[in-house]
């Protein structure tokens, strides 16, 4: 079983407030997506450039997009439109949107539910769609159907890419033959070793803990080759803890550890996010209308909670080079329902900044993601 790090000791108290004993924080800008966007994900490459999808149009019925740039230059040019099938992406719910990865050569890979008009529709559900990029990102590849064996897609899948080729794609479903309760649902694993060219049959990779049906998961490739996950579970149906699935030998075998225990009979439609950077890995997750986050490593379980207003959902990531970390999440967001956009930088050593706040416009089905300069400010579009 792995085990957790030493967590970042971020308790922000009135006292610290009311002394102003913070260090001096980085700066962080607002960007707002293009033509109404929704639904932002974005990953920083080895090479630094900041590779972003989101969705747009109809929320019923919406396109996928992406662009790539230097993480100090703004953003230009026309997006390039990923689904190769109009309208075949879903952002109805929050956590059914695109997630990307970037692997070998810098090839952008991503993964999005299907709509209710994608095809090619697999038997007992919705469809898990992938296309991947040319090197260059000018262009994508038509979008692929990665569900062959499973049933009653929900919750959003993820992919995860490294360096040598590997390309793997989780998602949470049941199995034909068998009850669809989310104390049955399993995490299933397409995994790839040609860069996304082709796909092996997606494989069950965890067992006993079930699986929040309409909660989104995130995994993202380690340093090592690892692959890291956090999903909600669904035991019994009531106890939907944040879970860790970590994969040592690409993807062969996986070990599970509960990370936070909620327990809840309806489903949260929680979103989590991962962050690699020169330290370690950090998760994110929502427990009880708070987001928590923990690095990942050694040691014991302690989850440090953000005292976040009630309502925090949709947590997202960012550390720049002198190790400041962001946190931003949404405040008052839900079904059919915008809401606030909230943030807070941490230093180094893992205390809150100055930097911190809340202004509104966070669209209806949509959250945040961020980078940093190398400047060490930081990014925040939504």
């Amino acid at each position: 079983m792995p085990h957790h790090s030493r967590f970042f000791h971020a308790a922000w108290t009135a006292t610290a407030l009311a002394l102003g004993c913070f260090p001096a924080s980085a700066a962080v800008e607002f960007r707002r997506l293009p033509d109404g966007g929704m639904q932002p994900r974005l990953v920083v490459a080895s090479d630094q450039s900041v590779h972003m999808v989101w969705l747009g149009g109809d929320p019923k019925a919406s396109d996928v997009f992406y662009r790539h740039h230097a993480p100090d230059a703004a953003p230009s040019g026309t997006p390039v439109r990923i689904n190769s099938q109009p309208g075949s992406a879903i952002a109805i719910g929050t956590i059914r949107g695109a997630q990307v990865a970037v692997g070998r050569d810098g090839r952008a890979h991503v993964v999005w539910n299907g709509s209710g008009t994608a095809t090619p529709r697999p038997a007992g559900g919705s469809p898990l769609l992938y296309a991947r990029s040319d090197p260059a990102g000018t262009a994508f590849e038509p979008q692929r159907n990665l569900v062959t064996r499973t049933t009653d897609l929900d919750g959003g899948g993820s992919v995860a890419a490294d360096a040598d080729g590997r390309v793997h794609v989780l998602w949470h479903a049941g199995t034909p033959g068998t009850k669809t309760s989310e104390d049955r649902r399993r995490v299933f694993l397409a995994r790839s070793t040609d860069d996304g060219r082709s796909f092996a049959p997606e494989i069950p990779v965890t067992d006993g803990t079930g699986a929040c049906g309409c909660c989104g998961m995130e995994a993202v490739s380690g340093p090592g080759g690892e692959i890291f996950a956090l999903y909600r579970s669904a035991k019994a149906n009531v106890h939907r803890e944040a879970t860790f699935a970590v994969s040592r030998d690409h993807g062969v075998t996986f070990t599970v550890e509960p990370l936070q225990d909620w327990e809840t009979g309806s489903c949260p439609m929680s979103s989590a996010a991962f962050l690699g950077s020169k330290t370690g890995m950090t998760a994110a997750w929502e427990t009880q209308g708070r987001i928590h986050f923990s690095a990942v490593g050694q040691g014991a379980l302690k989850p440090t909670r953000i005292e976040s207003a009630p309502g925090a959902k949709h947590p997202a990531l960012a550390v720049n080079a002198k190790g400041e970390m962001l946190v931003a999440w949404t405040e008052g967001t839900g079904w059919q329902r915008g809401g606030n956009l909230a943030w807070q930088v941490f230093d180094a050593a893992g205390k809150p900044t100055p930097e911190h706040g809340s202004r509104p416009g966070i669209p209806v089905w949509s959250y945040a993601a961020a980078y940093a300069r190398t400047d060490g400010s930081f990014v925040i579009v939504y």
